[in-house]
């Protein structure tokens, strides 16, 4: 794997997967394949889950781990070609990256979206430059568009948890307080689309994601009937993609206890942090139907999966 950047990036997903879970039980077995090899974490935005993980993955390689926050640790970016510099950008992301570069044998990086320019936010230009320009692999902790290491994790939990061969996963939209990106539902529809599972994606009308997406995933407007012996239910907010950026708050969309009786014993998944009480109900969040520390958990070894196969 020479980047992983998304899900197009990775040859065998599933076996991918099969690989984070074997990592999962024996996290130690390649513990001197990053040996004086280091990785580079650089954020643009707040990290908990993501920093964490990704470093713990790294350790259990034997990497050493860089840790940069680029708004307070570095100079501010420019992401455009030909740009005079006179304004706030001090440096440009192509000198940069091939700077960290020369520091680091794999650089990870994480950036949201401004939410007020999509056909910017869905150039990935940032990202895309540092694979460009960094002369080392890149790995994607979180873009503008979509947040693989997340969606690695998500399906881990899936094949950990199924009760049958191809379970039926819905993804459902839920209230917000403000508008968050499209990363996380983009993410995980693309990669349900590389399983054999029967796939669903409810939300209200307005709040449809990118179609490229979207796939050939079964999208309803009804979350009662979307939610019918469903075995995996993901929760998740998103902004619009049509109406770019659009706050919406519905609370009838909020999901509760109540909700999840007509599902087949559902597990309740959610990529974390979540707000409880506007986004999922504390009486779903605390039952046995939540796997979403589970879920945090297999972030490790998703990253760990990810670490080993560009190092071997």
């Amino acid at each position: 794997m020479k980047h992983f950047l998304s899900v197009d990036d990775v040859d065998d997903p599933m076996m991918l997967v099969k690989e984070a879970i074997n990592l999962k039980s024996h996290p130690l077995v390649y513990d001197d394949l990053g040996i004086r090899k280091v990785l580079g974490l650089i954020f643009l935005n707040p990290s908990l889950r993501t920093r964490m993980s990704t470093t713990r993955a790294a350790y259990n390689l034997g990497m050493n781990v860089m840790s940069l926050n680029m708004s307070n640790d570095s100079w501010t970016l420019e992401t455009e070609d030909g740009v005079v510099m006179d304004g706030n950008s001090i440096e440009h992301v192509k000198d940069a990256a091939a700077v960290m570069g020369q520091y680091c044998e794999v650089i990870g990086i994480r950036s949201f979206p401004s939410l007020k320019d999509r056909e910017d936010d869905y150039g990935e230009h940032l990202i895309k430059y540092f694979a460009q320009y960094s002369g080392v692999p890149v790995i994607n902790l979180e873009s503008s568009t979509v947040h693989p290491l997340q969606s690695l994790a998500d399906l881990v939990t899936i094949e950990e948890m199924k009760k049958r061969a191809k379970p039926k996963v819905v993804m459902t939209w839920a209230p917000h307080v403000r508008a968050l990106p499209q990363s996380v539902p983009n993410s995980f529809a693309e990669w349900m689309n590389r399983t054999d599972y029967e796939f669903v994606i409810t939300h209200p009308e307005g709040m449809g994601l990118h179609p490229k997406f979207v796939g050939d995933a079964t999208v309803t407007h009804d979350q009662e009937k979307a939610l019918e012996n469903a075995d995996f239910v993901y929760v998740k907010n998103w902004s619009g993609f049509e109406h770019y950026g659009e706050l919406k708050n519905d609370p009838s969309w909020m999901i509760d206890l109540n909700k999840l009786k007509n599902t087949n014993n559902a597990k309740l998944m959610h990529c974390l942090p979540v707000r409880r009480n506007v986004v999922i109900a504390d009486d779903a969040l605390d039952s046995d139907h939540s796997v979403i520390l589970k879920q945090a958990g297999n972030r490790v070894c998703a990253a760990q999966a990810v670490l080993k196969s560009i190092l071997m």
